[in-house]
């Protein structure tokens, strides 16, 4: 029997667990944190309303020892949460972080143990996708501990991601919840939404009043390694005002950790003007370091100045500990500036000029300058038929970096310039920027069970699958590829179409390739347009699936289909291939998950 709705943010930089009791049959849903055991020191467990999303790879010596014992599990080799976070300052090779960031990244086998990265051959590496489980797994468990008569498999569980999150990412989400123990039904929901639904339980009836037809919202979520922007409008049907998902940004990676990054940057340059010279390992510990600093002091109530300490490593650089002081003005200014700079809209990203030779990592964003990546964003999706641009009347803050006042305060001034008499305000009132997105997923969850306010807009890409050109081979040259669009911009859930075109070749037999692609800006395609040209810009490749079709009693390398497109009720992307149209014609389904919801 289902007691609870369960919202869990599983974060890049903090996991929280929401939950209020499924049995409540008012407007407003009454949820609460869970309070998360974990180990804050060695041999120490206390309870916190957060999970931060690190690991820690503990040593054979130290794992015997139990020092990272939980009430639920003992002789533990790793441990995840504040402890883990703590040792990343004097044992980053065997801390995991941003493991999120590492989910998405199409350029490394996701499911291989390559954590902590570039770390020495003596430590046991995990894999991202094994990274999330860890951390989804404490969370189950403390939740069992908690209520040990309430299973999570019998609970409504609604998980949260990227907005901007491909389908192999959030198929490896699902992946890991699964391996956790959530239950097989349970949801996904993008952050961006989650923290607007928080917001709306904590207005009640009041933000009818605060929001009115024509109007909409930017969701700005920066968060520990991504920026995430959703653009909400605010319609009218029957009389009564609906809100609808209209745009979704591209998957930015900068946030915080590129912000602790250049407070690193920043700390090194002080310690070399004092004759001071930093090894590659604790330039690593110098970013932990400066994150916990950089959260420290620019809190409403933080200190002016904040010791940033650097363990030694011998005596060929740094014989002892050293420490430098930094304040909270010098810190400000360095991200105001580096990350919310001042500009125009008509600014785009800068792309740096890439080198011939790169270090295989993190695709972090050339330029880090966030409100340039918000207008371009605008310029995309609010600019008119008349090449006007409608901008958005409120942006709603979310992530741990806009605990700065100050920055919040200079991306509504730069927003407002670009406006010129329009004042883009702050929609303010909501339930707090480290828990929002638990909170708001649990408001989802209940709203899905009573019937309750929904955020409308079905998925928010538009899909395709890659379609390989008949003629002939050129020796070195690939055959030319066609992308047929199989799923248009906003289809909902519970729905399907039959993509109209002529028949396509069917690989059957044997291993095949199936190529598919997205996209967040070309909104007008319908099923069955099919693009013989298009730029990186408009079209980003998933990883392609690789699987073998069989097709009983015929030894024919092909056969004709058509397309038929499907999202379910859960948020999966089934794509079935017919041949003919029959009751008894053969069908095969390739499947993604492409929750938009």
């Amino acid at each position: 029997m289902t007691q609870f709705i369960i919202g869990i943010d599983l974060g890049t930089t903090n996991n929280v667990l929401a939950y209020c009791d499924a049995q409540k049959s008012d407007e407003a849903a009454h949820v609460q944190l869970l309070k998360i055991p974990q180990l804050v020191a060695a041999n120490t467990v206390e309870e916190k309303q957060s999970l931060p999303s690190f690991s820690y790879l503990a040593a054979e010596a130290e794992a015997a020892g139990g020092a990272l014992d939980l009430p639920w599990a003992t002789q533990r080799s790793f441990a995840t949460g504040e402890y883990a976070r703590a040792k990343g300052a004097d044992t980053p090779d065997r801390t995991v972080g941003a493991s999120k960031s590492w989910l998405c990244h199409n350029n490394v086998d996701r499911r291989a143990p390559i954590l902590p990265w570039n770390a020495e051959g003596d430590v046991a590496k995990i894999s991202p996708v094994a990274a999330a489980q860890q951390y989804l797994e404490h969370l189950v468990a403390a939740w069992h501990s908690a209520f040990p008569d309430a299973p999570i498999s019998d609970q409504h569980v609604v998980l949260t991601v990227p907005a901007s999150f491909d389908p192999v990412a959030r198929e490896l989400t699902r992946e890991a919840a699964l391996a956790a123990g959530l239950p097989a039904h349970f949801v996904l929901l993008e952050e961006p939404q989650a923290a607007l639904y928080a917001w709306l339980n904590q207005q009640g009836d009041q933000w009818r009043k605060t929001l009115e037809v024509g109007q909409s919202v930017l969701v700005c979520d920066v968060g520990g390694g991504t920026t995430d922007l959703t653009l909400i409008a605010v319609k009218e049907n029957d009389g009564e005002l609906e809100l609808q998902r209209v745009a979704v940004g591209d998957h930015l990676l900068v946030g915080g950790d590129n912000m602790d990054l250049s407070a690193a940057y920043f700390v090194s340059g002080k310690l070399s003007e004092s004759g001071t010279t930093l090894d590659p390992w604790q330039s690593v510990s110098l970013w932990h370091s400066c994150r916990a600093a950089k959260e420290t002091l620019l809190t409403s109530d933080g200190p002016e100045t904040h010791a940033i300490t650097v363990l030694g490593r011998g005596s060929k650089l740094i014989g002892s500990t050293v420490s430098v002081e930094v304040s909270k003005q010098e810190v400000s200014d360095l991200l105001l500036d580096g990350f919310f700079p001042k500009c125009d809209l008509t600014d785009q990203p800068v792309r740096q000029p890439a080198s011939g030779f790169q270090e295989i990592g993190l695709p972090y964003e050339s330029d880090p300058g966030i409100t340039r990546h918000i207008a371009a964003f605008v310029v995309a999706h609010c600019t008119g038929e008349d090449n006007s641009v409608a901008m958005p009347n409120y942006v709603l803050f979310n992530g741990g970096v806009f605990k700065a006042d100050q920055l919040k305060q200079r991306m509504l001034s730069v927003m407002s310039g670009w406006s010129g008499d329009q004042e883009v305000k702050e929609l303010s009132g909501g339930s707090g920027l480290d828990f929002s997105v638990a909170k708001g997923a649990c408001f989802y969850g209940f709203n899905q069970r009573s019937g309750g306010l929904r955020i409308r807009g079905g998925v928010g890409s538009s899909y395709y699958v890659g379609i390989e050109t008949a003629g002939l081979a050129i020796p070195g040259a690939p055959r030319p590829l066609k992308a047929l669009c199989v799923v248009p911009f906003g289809m909902e859930e519970g729905t399907e179409a039959a993509v109209p075109s002529g028949e396509f070749a069917l690989v059957v037999g044997q291993p095949a390739q199936f190529r598919f692609f997205s996209s967040n800006t070309r909104k007008q395609d319908q099923p069955g347009t099919l693009l013989d040209r298009w730029t990186e810009e408009e079209l980003a490749e998933t990883d392609p699936l690789v699987a073998t079709l069989q097709l009983d009693d015929s030894e024919e390398p092909y056969v004709p289909v058509k397309f038929k497109s499907k999202i379910t009720e859960l948020g999966i992307f089934e794509l079935w291939c017919e041949a003919g149209a029959s009751e008894d014609a053969n069908r095969w389904k390739l499947e993604f998950n492409v929750r938009e919801t």
